[in-house]
């Protein structure tokens, strides 16, 4: 297949690799490409279930002719073999809780301005929620979209967790997993664009985000989420 548009040779050189095995231990549902901008930067949402969720959302978004810059947390650029994969294939690090958490936004910005693709869980974590519903999203997407007012895609994938459980370190990829991933249209920001970037404005758009990849992950399973968004309070000063 053609390389994605903006793919380094790193990032071609990775898929080589890693695309012909996720071809051999998945089988893929791909719906709502025509959601997927043929031009221009845009940010896409995905929930988050498992570790390996990662791949399979880069893969959905690789298939339809596109390279995404993922948001991967800092940490992961520490780890040999893995770092280098992810500086050379430009993800970007997301520094949480520090000064240099600015620093990941900008990045962020800079890509989209240059035409990409910015995977993002605004999650930004593994789902806590019991049965893998998405739960509350942090702000950090509302602020990006607000700030770059491209187009952001919601997408919800389902399956990962049966090639890795959330917490689980054993792959099962025999027998080949069914892994559907499907894109929404772009949820519409507009009406928040010349607000003040508050909180009240930031959680908005990103609840906004989280309510259109659940609706799209409930069409998926064929349940209904939980009325109540499960929240977790992540760090010693209780910032969600």
């Amino acid at each position: 297949m053609p390389a994605p548009r903006r793919s380094n040779r790193a990032y071609r050189n990775v898929a080589r690799v890693v695309r012909p095995l996720l071809l051999a231990i998945t089988r893929r549902d791909w719906r709502g490409t025509e959601h997927l901008p043929a031009e221009g930067g845009f940010i896409a949402a995905a929930n988050h279930m498992t570790n390996v969720d990662p791949l399979t959302f880069a893969h959905f978004l690789y298939d339809n002719g596109i390279a995404p810059k993922i948001l991967a947390k800092s940490s992961l650029f520490k780890v040999p073999l893995v770092g280098a994969v992810l500086r050379a294939t430009g993800q970007i690090p997301v520094h949480r809780y520090s000064t240099a958490a600015g620093q990941s936004l900008q990045a962020a910005v800079e890509a989209l301005e240059a035409g990409d693709c910015v995977a993002v869980f605004p999650e930004g974590t593994l789902t806590r929620e019991p049965d893998l519903w998405p739960m509350a999203g942090r702000t950090g997407i509302a602020r990006l979209a607000l700030t770059t007012r491209v187009p952001v895609v919601p997408i919800a994938q389902w399956g990962a967790q049966d090639l890795l459980g959330r917490y689980a370190k054993l792959f099962k990829p025999v027998p080949p997993k069914r892994i559907t991933v499907v894109a929404g249209p772009p949820v519409d920001l507009a009406d928040l664009y010349d607000r003040p970037l508050d909180s009240a404005t930031l959680r908005e758009a990103t609840e906004r985000v989280m309510t259109a990849i659940t609706g799209l992950l409930e069409e998926i399973r064929g349940e209904r989420a939980p009325a109540e968004r499960f929240v977790w309070r992540r760090d010693p000063q209780g910032r969600a």
